[in-house]
């Protein structure tokens, strides 16, 4: 537990044993509780923390808010080294101002932890899953599959930072429709490269990378596909152009830093059940969703009605097929017998209709609303000098993931990508993400990091070494630096709320709030002076903020660099 996360905890107490003494004394009436909230006023006149909990005790002590507030103010005995004083403000707020001495204490704090500071335990005995990209491996991962991919994998290591078991896993599509018209049209392509006359599919996949295919294709097999019945080709291409796709899709996260824990097939899933006649299909559904599951108008039907859907849902068509959300039922169900605790999927803005409907499926199967939770990543627009960039000619329809890559880096890409609420539009500027300037926010932050590794290194040629742990801190008094040591010992609570609210996007925020304080205080003061305690307490702070910044960019997966 932090200094900070202590301070509340006692102060909590504090209130509340005060209400149970008010209670004794005959001042109000007894209250159980309260739960009390803090937060971090905008301006320094209301202090460095407040709560409301007077508002809340309002209606049961039936009393005004400011008369609890004053209560609570005269009855409160809270230790002068931590607190310097406590008011009451507004209608009844209770605002705390904070000793310098207790912000000062976080740059040891910091240095003790090293790379845990920022970790808790508040996830600890529970497993997570986070799904994420899960891309048809029918072509190359487009930039919206990169922003899904930055999102999933930064949400999956804050979860494990804050004590959450994680695994990451990708869903491989490599079953249905999309997969015979992958294969539909490799096998076109094909023909046509040994010069047959053949009409490409009407909705048949397009762009350089299918060309590719039927050259591999043509590589391996020779003429074998040429004159061969369609019925007969299009198992083997199926199986040949998605394993190639799927090692494209496999190394173009490997080079974007990715991850993952579990590759689970849709097609060996679908395996499971043996022949998909509609009687298996019928029991298999049954066996998994009881009585929700009825037939009507000659399909098979779920009633996610019940459970706030807006309609009941089709799991068999009246032709015997399966659709795509009974494999989904039956793959977040498999997700539930692993032993996870809560699911996370990250989709495509498109699936938000699709949600109400798997929302409904889970609770059929007897797992709690909140077991399971969607991130939606809404489009990229890929931008040079303010304007669009045209599709790529290899895809045909978007820009790939991998050229953005290639052009912009990695750490670029990702920060990027978070630097928004995934469910909000991005914009990406090739041009502004590649600028060695303050205007470019990974930059801008990995500068910080890198600016202070200069001083570092500085300060042992000046004979001054590390780590800095008996540095007198107390020096530590300006604005600019009391400023810093509150943002430093904030980091924890971000990166705890940040996890449990899945919202990724918000450690970016952190961090380039912290790199512009940092920059500004450089800007202003000498870090190394002749003033050698000084010079050591400044130095103390900033290799504080190098492990905070190092801390928070190694969430991201962005490098955390000594030299720029």
């Amino acid at each position: 537990m932090t200094q900070l996360a202590k301070l509340k905890a006692d102060v909590t107490e504090d209130l509340r044993q005060s209400l149970r003494q008010a209670a004794e004394a005959g001042e109000v009436l007894p209250v159980e509780g309260p739960e009390v909230s803090w937060e971090y006023p905008s301006e320094p006149d209301f202090g460095d923390l407040a709560t409301p909990v007077a508002f809340a005790l309002a209606r049961s002590l039936r009393r005004k808010p400011r008369d609890i507030a004053e209560l609570l103010q005269r009855c409160l005995d809270l230790d002068p080294r931590v607190v310097d004083r406590v008011e009451v403000g507004g209608a009844g707020y209770l605002n705390l101002f904070l000793t310098k001495g207790f912000w000062q204490q976080v740059v040891p704090e910091i240095l003790r932890a090293g790379q845990r500071y920022g970790r808790s335990q508040v996830g600890v005995g529970k497993r997570a899953q986070v799904e994420f990209v899960s891309a048809n491996p029918t072509g190359p991962l487009h930039v919206g599959h990169g922003r899904g991919a930055a999102v999933g994998d930064a949400l999956a290591s804050l979860l494990a930072a804050v004590g959450f078991d994680v695994e990451r896993e990708f869903y491989i599509n490599d079953a249905g429709t999309q997969i015979e018209m992958l294969a539909r049209s490799v096998l076109a392509r094909y023909r046509q490269s040994w010069g047959r006359e053949v009409v490409f599919p009407e909705e048949g996949y397009h762009g350089e990378y299918v060309t590719d295919l039927a050259a591999r294709l043509r590589e391996r097999y020779g003429e074998k596909f040429v004159d061969l019945p369609e019925q007969e080709c299009l198992p083997v291409i199926s199986e040949f152009s998605t394993h190639l796709m799927l090692e494209e899709i496999k190394g173009d996260l490997d080079r974007f830093g990715i991850r993952f824990d579990s590759w689970f097939s849709e097609k060996a899933l679908l395996s499971r059940w043996g022949p998909t006649d509609r009687t298996r299909l019928l029991e298999a559904a049954r066996n998994l969703l009881g009585r929700y599951v009825y037939e009507a108008e000659g399909a098979v039907w779920l009633g996610t009605s019940a459970f706030g859907d807006d309609k009941d849902r089709v799991l068999i068509r009246a032709n015997g097929e399966p659709t795509y959300f009974l494999s989904d039922c039956f793959y977040h169900r498999d997700k539930f017998e692993r032993g996870f605790d809560r699911l996370i999927d990250v989709w495509g803005a498109d699936h938000h209709g699709y949600i109400p409907r798997v929302e409904a499926a889970l609770q059929a199967l007897g797992h709690p609303a909140e077991s399971f939770h969607v991130l939606l990543v809404q489009m990229v627009t890929v931008l040079r000098g303010g304007a669009s960039v045209p599709m790529s000619k290899r895809s045909g329809e978007f820009v790939t993931l991998a050229e953005v890559v290639q052009e912009v880096g990695r750490d670029a890409a990702r920060f990027t990508f978070l630097t928004r609420r995934s469910d909000s539009p991005l914009d990406f500027d090739l041009e502004v993400a590649t600028a060695q300037s303050l205007e470019n926010p990974v930059y801008y932050v990995q500068y910080g990091h890198a600016r202070i590794s200069s001083v570092l290194r500085e300060a042992e040629k000046a004979g001054y070494p590390g780590p800095y742990l008996d540095a007198p801190v107390e020096l530590l008094d300006v604005g600019e630096e009391l400023g810093l040591l509150k943002q430093l010992a904030l980091y924890p609570e971000v990166v705890e709320a940040t996890a449990l609210a899945y919202e990724p996007h918000r450690i970016p925020v952190y961090l380039q709030n912290l790199a512009g304080e940092l920059h500004s205080y450089y800007n202003k003061y000498r870090i190394i002076s002749a003033d050698r305690p000084l010079s050591q307490a400044r130095l103390a702070l900033v290799s504080a903020i190098r492990m905070v910044l190092a801390n928070a960019l190694g969430l991201l997966g962005v490098a955390a660099p000594e030299r720029m």
